[in-house]
């Protein structure tokens, strides 16, 4: 009976299902534990993967399995794409995952040495490279790469642009900081820029601006779809700490 509290067991049988027929097809060591230990998200990923995919006739692009249980598996198959073929595109490939992975050094090697030729102005390594220049806090070379990238409407909202805003705070240029981070506000979303904006705030000593930054954003959070909360939870949190942290310190 999957009524009332049967719907427990739907993922149980989802998951049972799935494992029974990758072992009958002879796959088990490549999806058994990704079933496993990712319950529904991993039975969904092998039914679509495995099943609809395969019957459907169309060539679409399987899931990494191995890059989902372990990033250093993707990693490892892009570095041995470019040792193979060595373009700009699998350059490039290899840079972002080396960023997202925290290598942040590596990256900017590749990001560097993929500048060349047709692609020396490339707009997303640029974007990249300013991302990177900020955790090595090379401040002062990411404001001439980011006047390059200005006028473009992506770099707008981009997390470039939010880094170019704490390059200039962090190389004096206070008053252009803020512009920078006005420049980046909206309602209902954008929350990453307004959270590091009351951030700023913070650190010029303007509690109550601040205080009214981290309050916006979470009163916009009923307003938001399920996903757009899911998406954004951790800036949420992050405010709340924020708010959390100004009003111990208007107490003391």
């Amino acid at each position: 009976m999957l009524f009332g509290g049967g719907y427990y067991y739907i993922p149980l049988i989802l998951e049972a299902l799935c494992a029974i027929h990758c072992l009958r097809r002879g796959t088990q060591q490549k999806w058994l534990w990704i079933i496993i230990f990712l319950p529904v998200i991993g039975s969904c990923i092998y039914i679509y993967s495995e099943i609809l995919t395969s019957r459907s006739g169309i060539r679409i692009p399987k899931v990494d399995v191995g890059a989902v249980l372990n990033p250093g598996v993707k990693l490892k198959r892009l570095e041995e794409e470019l040792r193979f073929t060595d373009t700009f595109a699998n350059k490039t490939k290899l840079a972002d995952a080396y960023l997202d992975a925290g290598f942040v050094d590596k990256a900017v090697e590749l990001y560097q040495n993929s500048l060349t030729g047709a692609f020396a102005e490339n707009e997303h390594v640029l974007a990249q490279l300013i991302v990177a220049y900020y955790e090595q806090g090379r401040y002062a070379e990411i404001i001439p790469i980011a006047k390059k990238l200005y006028k473009l409407p992506q770099f707008a909202r981009s997390k470039a642009h939010m880094k170019y805003a704490l390059a200039l705070e962090n190389t004096g240029e206070v008053t252009l900081a803020e512009s920078e981070f006005k420049a980046m506000k909206g309602r209902y979303s954008y929350f990453e820029p307004r959270y590091e904006y009351g951030l700023f705030l913070v650190r010029q000593g303007r509690y109550d601006d601040a205080h009214q930054i981290f309050t916006d954003i979470l009163n916009e959070v009923p307003q938001l779809s399920a996903m757009e909360r899911r998406i954004n939870k951790v800036w949420f949190g992050k405010a709340k700490d924020e708010l959390r942290r100004l009003s111990v310190q208007k107490m003391a």
